[in-house]
């Protein structure tokens, strides 16, 4: 298996890391020949306007845009969730548009209110899921396909549909690798027993 991560901007290396910790190969995605022959592609956090033009200026949209329209599974972690979502509240920025989600960005506040929680996350079994926030977003509303995975209170933090997880926290940034599995799962890694 063959992980593609965009490497433009952001925290890739540590996806890189986690994803090693696993056992699986991974390659640094900034060119539209880099995403052959990928299994899947992690959107990792970062700044979300520098992201997309930086799509638009590599010429990756449509690239990524096709394939996963043909079935890759993305995972969008912060920055990426952005990046996924439909609707962005408030703005007409880049986005890939994949999931039928609105998203806000910066929603918890600036740097310097960034926060660790634990989460409820009944897909990943009983332990709770320690997330880091960012300058985090979060998903206001979601289409009828859309799977609600997580909440930080009242707001939708994780959320699948079909293929694609997007997250408004940084799973990478901790030890716990449960969700970056679950996205495995998605692109064909089967769970050992």
């Amino acid at each position: 298996m063959l992980i593609g991560v965009l490497a433009l901007q952001g925290a890739f290396r540590e996806h890189q890391e986690m994803l090693a910790s696993l056992g699986v190969e991974s390659r640094q995605v900034r060119k539209p020949e880099q995403l052959e022959g990928i299994d899947g592609l992690i959107i990792p956090g970062g700044e979300s306007t520098t992201m997309g033009k930086l799509l638009q200026d590599y010429h990756l949209f449509e690239p990524i845009r096709q394939m996963a329209l043909q079935g890759m599974p993305v995972f969008g972690t912060c920055a990426g969730l952005i990046l996924l979502a439909r609707e962005i509240s408030g703005s007409s920025q880049p986005r890939l548009g994949l999931m039928d989600i609105t998203v806000v960005r910066n929603a918890f506040g600036r740097q310097v209110e960034s926060f660790e929680a634990d989460l409820s996350v009944p897909v990943l079994g009983g332990e709770p899921l320690r997330a880091v926030f960012i300058r985090a977003p979060y998903i206001v509303s979601t289409g009828p396909e859309v799977e609600v995975l997580a909440r930080y209170g009242d707001k939708i933090v994780l959320a699948r549909q079909g293929r694609f997880i997007g997250c408004a926290f940084h799973p990478e940034l901790t030890d716990d690798t449960r969700l970056h599995h679950l996205f495995l799962e998605q692109c064909g890694l089967k769970k050992a027993d």
